[in-house]
């Protein structure tokens, strides 16, 4: 990886998608370490950061994407779209969601074009958490009981539930499938709503952390197939937060299962950004974030924070500014640092991550 002495920030083209992947603080973060600039005009502006903001702290705006992406470092929030594959060169560091397992043709564009790609969900910390996908997890598990719940409205379809009930009705069953960071912050939406939660994990421990911590507000499940059918069945709003990091989402409740939901429940797949977790699952966008199959209401948006552009380009900065700061830093050497080498994904035309590569085939 040669040294970075620029670094663009493209606005981004996914649909739907207004969060920004650096602020006006990283700017002068990366300033400070002899780094250019460059923000494409209205790269921001979704986010609630105008150009100004950028000019005012030492940031060159340019006016197309090109001249962002024509930088030593690019970053970014999402993958790159079609449109955008152009862009790729040989001498490009790319730094941003990739989710390889879901999106194969990105994958195949990267190699083509023999760029370096670093994928901000396989970074690894010391404890081999995943720090630079834990912001967006927390804040899409916070959305996927807030767009389930607003979704059961019988105006949007669903089946007139109020997740908290009322005196004496039964409050409305929400079912979460994965107790990492979305499915906890999704059960804690839940359980603050007053719903009746259920968390299902194959990790007892953390099952057992949940149980602890939330003494009886949150039930918990094992997961297999048995405890998933009827939880699923009885449940007016189920969050599919599975995760298997670099890989594509194991399929966890299947057509029968959905065939079996009450009508005008609701599913939000979270997973979806890694191939789903629910098999009727499709990917949809804030435009058209729903659709309706076998009654059952689908919520599947790739990209779920971009709902809430300055809160999650807030966070996602505060997470990713330290390492693209240490990517900066570590250009100049021969060896990365063992978390950033997680993140290496593609180089030198080739998938070099062992897990998304044996996603892709």
């Amino acid at each position: 990886m040669s040294t970075i002495r620029t670094l663009g920030v493209p606005a981004e083209t996914k649909t739907d998608e207004h969060r920004v992947s650096l602020t006006p603080d990283g700017v002068v973060e990366l300033a400070a370490r002899g780094v250019e600039v460059r923000v494409q005009s209205g790269a921001g502006s979704g986010a609630g950061f105008d150009d100004t903001s950028y000019e005012e702290v030492g940031a060159v705006i340019v006016g197309s994407a090109a001249e962002a992406w024509a930088c030593d470092l690019v970053v970014k929030v999402k993958e790159p779209q079609a449109a955008e594959f152009d862009h790729l060169r040989p001498d490009l560091t790319l730094f941003t969601y990739l989710h390889l397992a879901a999106y194969p043709k990105v994958s195949d564009a990267l190699t083509a074009a023999g760029c370096t790609a670093f994928a901000y969900e396989t970074v690894t910390d010391r404890h081999g958490a995943l720090p630079l996908l834990a912001p967006m997890s927390e804040i899409a598990g916070r959305l996927a009981t807030q767009m389930g719940a607003h979704f059961l409205a019988a105006h949007h379809g669903g089946r007139g539930v109020l997740l908290g009930g009322s005196p004496g009705v039964r409050p409305g069953r929400v079912v979460v499938i994965g107790a990492g960071n979305v499915g906890w912050n999704a059960a804690r939406m839940a359980a603050g709503l007053e719903a009746e939660v259920v968390v299902i994990d194959r990790d007892l421990d953390r099952l057992r952390w949940a149980d602890q911590t939330y003494r009886g507000r949150v039930t918990t499940a094992a997961a297999n197939r048995g405890s998933i059918a009827r939880a699923v069945a009885a449940a007016d709003l189920v969050v599919g937060a599975v995760l298997v990091a670099g890989d594509r989402a194991p399929v966890v409740v299947d057509e029968e299962m959905v065939s079996n939901m009450q009508p005008g429940s609701v599913i939000v797949d979270v997973a979806v950004d890694q191939g789903g977790c629910v098999a009727t699952t499709r990917e949809t966008t804030h435009s058209a974030p729903t659709f309706v199959d076998r009654g059952v209401i689908h919520y599947a948006v790739g990209n779920m924070p971009g709902a809430v552009p300055h809160t999650s380009t807030l966070a996602l900065t505060n997470a990713t500014l330290p390492y693209i700061a240490r990517l900066v830093d570590s250009s100049d050497g021969d060896e990365l640092p063992p978390d950033l080498a997680a993140g290496l994904n593609v180089r030198a035309g080739a998938v070099v991550n062992d897990i998304v590569a044996s996603s892709l085939h």
